[in-house]
Parts: C-alpha cells; structure tokens; sequence
C-alpha cells in the first residue's frame, strides 16, 4: 500500500476521565467518517498530561488498551497515541500502536520532560522503535524526544516519523520548527498530533497538528480549536526525494550512549 490515509485527532482533553476521554475519542473518530488506515490520538489522551496522579493504575490488558483494540478493529485502521502504563511498579508514558488484528507495538518516552517534573513521575525508556505496518516502516516517538535530533535520526530504517504530543501554547514556534526539520533532515513524513484546551495544571496547548513530506513541505496544518483531518500520505514520495538529493549517504556515524543524563550533557 503506497499510501496511508492518516486521521488526525486533535481533542480537547478532560483532565484525569480516562472513561470520558474514551467516549470523546470514540465519537471523534466515528464522525469524522471515511476509511483511514491510521488513526493518531494525543499524548496522554486518557488523562492530559501528569494528568494520572490518584488514578488506578492500567497495565496492557486495562481499559485504555482494550478499547484500542475494539476501535481498530471496528474501523478496520491501525490507532497509535500514548497513555499511562503500569508494568512492574514502573509508571511509562507510553505510546501502543494497534493494528486491526489487534496486535500491539508499543514505545517508552525515552526524554522524560524533566522541567516539568515528568521524571519524577515515570521511568524512561531505552529502545527506539520502528514498526512495519501495510509496507511503511514507522517511527514511534512522543512530544519532548522531538527536541533531540540524534534519536530521531533517520539511519535508512524509516519512511513516517509519528509523534503525538501535549506541546503548551507558550512554545508553538519551537513545535512547528522542530516538526519540519525533522521532516528535512531525515528526508521522511513526519507527522505531529497535537491537543488542545487548558489542562489541570492551567497549561493551554494550541492544537496545530501538522504533517510535513519528505522535502519538508507542510501537506496540513489544523488550527487552535478541537478538529480532526483526514491527510492521505505517499510512501512512493519519500523513494523520490531520496533518490533526487541523496545526502543521507554522507551522514556522520555515530553511537548513541546510555543515558539521557550523563555527566556533562
């Protein structure tokens, strides 16, 4: 399949519901009609952002999961954002991809947003994830990771950069930046689903979802308001812009180290 019809997700979210949340969601995503094959949800959709504290905790059979697994294979599309889960007495902000089938990939936040506290709150993961779905190969990333380039790095194993986010008002210009140079860089899609509303916490978060092809053109750009969009995307794309500047062939190598805070960094 050389194309993907992707259905952003742009929701106003209620702060600690996660059952609210998914009834929203639901009804976001059946009113917005057509057949997507993938459908991209927020950070934290359940619940905002940090927005878990005194909630029970869900592993990967809880609710939030086996919802996702419902509506994928209800619309027959694969549906990706993160949650909170609870594996071992270790909290993750993380990010499950389902297919219609109902299999699940899932992908740990590894830059935790220390400045706002996140860190105190989950453990960090510590493998980058790359998934194969109907011929694309998929990078799963979450909101901060966007700020640190090497890990986002295209090493000629991705064609779509997928990052979900509760990115505040206060840094819009950074996000819409940060989102199309990853698009330039690493010469693939990248699309970025953000949320909207105030959170809890009075932070305000300014939507503008986004999707950039592989030349770093903006294909779509929502708005500040609750909306979702259906973008169609050509994996046939990213193979020309390659082909015609093939820079990626004089990339440095490198070695990402543990981390993310080594003495010095």
């Amino acid at each position: 399949m050389s194309t993907l019809n992707t259905l952003l997700v742009q929701a106003q979210l209620n702060w600690k519901d996660p059952a609210m949340n998914r009834r929203h969601l639901q009804s976001l995503i059946s009113d917005a009609g057509g057949s997507p094959d993938l459908v991209v949800l927020p950070e934290t959709f359940t619940t905002g952002f940090l927005g878990d504290t005194d909630l029970p905790a869900e592993d990967m059979s809880g609710s939030t999961v086996r919802w996702m697994q419902e509506l994928a294979q209800r619309h027959d599309c694969a549906i990706a954002g993160s949650t909170v889960i609870t594996e071992r007495e270790n909290r993750f902000n993380r990010m499950v991809f389902v297919t219609p089938d109902g299999s699940l990939t899932h992908y740990d936040k590894r830059h935790l947003f220390a400045f706002g506290g996140e860190n105190l709150r989950y453990t960090a993961g510590i493998e980058r994830v790359i998934l194969n779905y109907r011929q694309w190969r998929i990078n799963l990333q979450i909101c901060y990771d966007l700020r640190f380039p090497a890990w986002c790095r295209n090493r000629d194993d991705y064609d779509l950069m997928l990052l979900v986010a509760n990115w505040p008002s206060k840094r819009v210009r950074h996000w819409l930046a940060l989102l199309e140079a990853r698009a330039i860089e690493n010469q693939s899609w990248v699309i970025g689903v953000n949320r909207v509303g105030q959170d809890g916490n009075g932070l305000n978060y300014p939507g503008r979802s986004v999707v950039f092809d592989p030349s770093g053109l903006c294909r779509a750009e929502l708005e500040d308001e609750e909306q979702t969009r259906m973008v169609e995307i050509d994996l046939a794309l990213v193979g020309e812009v390659r082909r015609d500047f093939p820079f990626q062939a004089d990339a440095d190598r490198f070695t990402l180290l543990d981390g993310p805070n080594l003495p010095g960094s």
